[in-house]
């Protein structure tokens, strides 16, 4: 008789979706997708709107700056009422930081409302030493902003 043994499932931290996609326009629908699924499964439907706007503007940021195939996109959930969503890239060159555009561009104001709806934003380099191979950006977002 041969017995095959399961391991149990466990805890691996805070709950999560995580997705490496395409770096092309095509892919921040998907990501917006994404973080509506996600959301919907934690019963955040409050923080929807302001989570698929963050992520759009992190991973549209990435398809326009960043180096590489692909992206990972993330959406955790560290606490029963917020929301933390990544976008890690291939460009360590590249830091992220609200610029201020004039009046007639078109684009260039991303991180600015990424500065405005998220509760704290930043990025960290990924690797080791002084050639990072990577950046993950972030922002997290609360049920309840301060003021």
């Amino acid at each position: 008789m041969t017995r095959t043994v399961v391991p149990r499932p466990h805890a691996t931290g805070t709950p999560g979706y995580s997705v490496t996609m395409p770096r092309t326009p095509e892919s921040v629908g998907e990501a917006r997708d994404l973080v509506r699924t996600a959301l919907a499964a934690w019963g955040l439907d409050s923080l929807v709107d302001d989570a698929a706007l963050l992520m759009s503007e992190l991973l549209t940021n990435a398809v326009l700056h960043a180096r590489g195939k692909s992206v990972r996109v993330t959406v955790n959930r560290p606490t029963d009422d917020s929301v933390l969503l990544s976008v890690v890239d291939r460009a360590p060159g590249q830091v992220p930081y609200p610029r201020t555009a004039s009046p007639e561009a078109i684009g260039g104001r991303g991180l600015l409302l990424v500065d405005l709806a998220a509760h704290h934003w930043g990025y960290h380099f990924l690797g080791s030493g002084r050639a990072p191979w990577g950046k993950r950006v972030w922002a997290l977002l609360c049920a309840e902003k301060p003021r």
